[in-house]
């Protein structure tokens, strides 16, 4: 279940930056859960949830950061930003698989499934232009930590880009495996008491938008907003840097560890 209380990450006259939870639609959806603006009405009252607008979007299972406008102006100034690719989008992934290396490039247009339009497919006819970029963080052995920027904003892009080249995330029930994340799945002396069963360690889809970065930051606003990881996905990743063969030396820059636990800016 989504928090009850969002996360405000920075406030003023023009945006509201968030970090919203896995499971918490930016729209209303038919589930009937209520969505991010009518949790924020309980925060900042009705009248200023309502004056709010949608610059870009997350998925429902995709937590962290989001940049929503307070005003038609604002929207269509920040939307500007976006299509003018003035923006970076940083997302942290967890996968598995096989990394070709340290960073890559992936160019595969997408298109809605013909034979069910919730999902998308790569589709180099049909397809529009789809282009995400990647870098290895971390290798765990059995999984992989990337930062990944998406430089479209195709519907599910990151989530199809990565399982079309083999490197799907580790929970992802629409295009790889809703198996939930075990510690027994990786920590090699893993015991438990008579009678016990195993907690999951991570259920939730294994992706978070981290980081926003603006190319021409503007007076008195930050020029980069970050969304730190929550709860399940942080305790995921400590586990995951503690019991892997290689331990803290998994990660690539040993410092991004610790930027990524503190919220910091990652490049």
């Amino acid at each position: 279940m989504p928090k009850s209380k969002i996360e405000i990450i920075h406030i003023d006259d023009d945006i509201i930056v968030v970090n919203k939870p896995c499971g918490l639609s930016v729209t209303r959806d038919r589930s009937g859960s209520p969505e991010l603006a009518a949790i924020l009405a309980g925060q900042l009252g009705p009248e200023a949830a309502n004056r709010l607008r949608l610059v870009h979007r997350l998925d429902k299972d995709t937590s962290g950061v989001m940049i929503l406008a307070r005003s038609v102006e604002s929207q269509s100034l920040f939307c500007s930003y976006f299509e003018k690719r003035l923006v970076t989008k940083t997302y942290l992934a967890i996968v598995t698989g096989v990394v070709p290396g340290r960073e890559g490039k992936i160019d595969a247009p997408l298109v809605r499934n013909r034979k069910n339009p919730a999902l998308m497919c790569v589709s180099v006819v049909k397809g529009k232009k789809s282009v995400t970029d990647w870098k290895l963080l971390a290798d765990f052995g059995m999984a992989c930590l990337l930062a990944v920027n998406p430089l479209t904003g195709r519907t599910h892009q990151i989530r199809v880009h990565l399982a079309d080249v083999g490197l799907p995330l580790v929970i992802d029930p629409l295009y790889g495996s809703s198996r939930p994340l075990f510690l027994s799945d990786f920590k090699p002396d893993y015991r438990l008491g008579k009678n016990q069963a195993e907690k999951p360690l991570m259920e939730r889809l294994t992706l978070h938008a981290y980081q926003i970065e603006f190319a021409e930051p503007q007076p008195n606003r930050p020029g980069c907003f970050i969304a730190g990881l929550d709860k399940k996905f942080a305790a995921c990743l400590k586990m995951l840097t503690k019991h892997n063969p290689k331990g803290p030396s998994a990660f690539i820059d040993a410092d991004d560890y610790s930027r990524i636990m503190n919220a910091r800016s990652i490049h």
